[in-house]
């Protein structure tokens, strides 16, 4: 009858259209559906279970499905998951419809990994106009065939790595719902003072340069300086000094902190005794100690009794001056002596190195002669051949 199951804005007009043009049935009988077709797309319901993981027995049970009616079947098929899976979840689809249907992966069919970014009410306008279509499939034909299918859309297509198309779903809606905790927090805290809490989001997103943007989102060491760790204090204190609760806020430094610490075991794991560290101002292109996580983390190791060398081009002692001369001669003046102007003298009488910025002088192939230990907290991004490399999160 071409009539939709569901209420979303213009999709009764495309159903009843194309219905018309004999482009576009439905059956119950899904054999039928899989033998007069070249690709299956899964779009069921992957609900919480009362643990928080995603119940996959809807998906599991379509592909089963999916794998029996494809024995039948002599033409290369894709199976397409739209539905928001586990990372690892097209490994399994793929192994069941062998499983079921005697068939080989990537030889008699593959399996791709499409999620989808619909939301509902604008369904239909943010399919013909995405922001990217992702496709993960370990299938360069079904990659391919994907692409060409989705030519027509106005935004990019991206061929990614499988499970990085499977994770990418939960990072978006993470994201999107950390937004609106974060702005309603922002907006409790205005409503307190008397402020409209909608200009001022106005007011923030005018900065695309860096409040929305790609900056930031680069997975690597804690922040710290003299502003983001003071100013998330103030703003928590205001929140604090007014009785509201404001739970993101807060747990944004105790974060920043695991963070330290996850580099703090790193590198104390080695078992290793003396430590190299490259960088020790809170970033790169400064020579700002103050609230420098790396100062924080070489406190620490001092603690633990371990021996360590420092190389930062820009933190020579004999040229500061001002604050940050005051800086070291109050709270670290013990760090003077361990910093040394000598790259390869720090890299050669130490066993493990710790980067904590990038320098443009110092590229990972540097590092290949050496045979040391290499925890990078910035990703130098090195070639495979760097032995005993180790990234903070990654």
């Amino acid at each position: 009858m071409g009539k939709p199951t569901i209420v979303e804005k213009d999709i009764d007009k495309i159903i009843k259209q194309q219905h018309s043009n004999g482009q576009i049935r439905a059956t119950i009988n899904l054999k039928e559906a899989i033998l007069s077709t070249d690709i299956s797309f899964i779009c069921v319901g992957t609900p919480s279970t009362n643990d928080g993981h995603l119940n996959l027995e809807y998906v599991f049970k379509v592909v089963e499905e999916i794998g029996k009616s494809l024995k039948e079947k002599n033409n290369f098929h894709i199976i397409v998951i739209r539905s928001t899976v586990f990372p690892g979840t097209n490994k399994n689809v793929g192994k069941i419809i062998e499983k079921f249907s005697g068939k080989i992966r990537n030889i008699d069919f593959a399996v791709v990994s499409n999620p989808e970014f619909l939301r509902e009410g604008s369904a239909v306008q943010d399919y013909f106009n995405p922001p990217v279509t992702f496709i993960g499939s370990d299938s360069e034909k079904a990659l391919n065939i994907m692409a060409e299918i989705y030519g027509d859309l106005n935004g990019p297509i991206k061929k990614v790595d499988i499970k990085e198309a499977e994770i990418i779903k939960y990072v978006n809606n993470s994201f999107h719902a950390l937004k609106i905790t974060f702005a309603n927090e922002i907006g409790n805290i205005c409503k307190k003072l008397g402020i409209d809490s909608h200009k001022v989001m106005e007011l923030f997103i005018m900065d695309k340069k860096l409040n929305i943007s790609p900056y930031y989102f680069k997975p690597g060491y804690a922040y710290g300086g003299s502003c983001l760790p003071k100013d998330l204090k103030g703003l928590n204190t205001i929140a604090h000094d007014n009785y509201l609760n404001t739970p993101v806020l807060s747990a944004i430094e105790y974060s920043n902190s695991y963070q330290k610490k996850v580099a703090y075991d790193m590198i104390t794991k080695t078992g290793k005794r003396k430590i190299g560290i490259i960088g020790l101002s809170f970033k790169q292109g400064t020579d700002d100690l103050r609230h420098s996580p790396a100062v924080e983390l070489v406190e620490k190791l001092l603690g633990k009794g371990l021996k360590i060398s420092i190389y930062d081009k820009n933190v020579n002692y004999t040229n500061l001056s001002g604050t940050n001369k005051d800086y070291i001669d109050t709270h670290i003046p013990h760090l003077v002596k361990l910093i040394s102007s000598d790259f390869n003298k720090v890299i050669e009488s130490s066993e493990v190195i710790v980067i904590t910025q990038k320098d443009a002088n110092i590229t990972p192939d540097i590092f290949k002669k050496y045979n040391k230990d290499i925890i990078d907290l910035v990703n130098i991004k090195p070639s495979t051949e760097l032995n005993n490399y180790y990234g903070i999160c990654w």
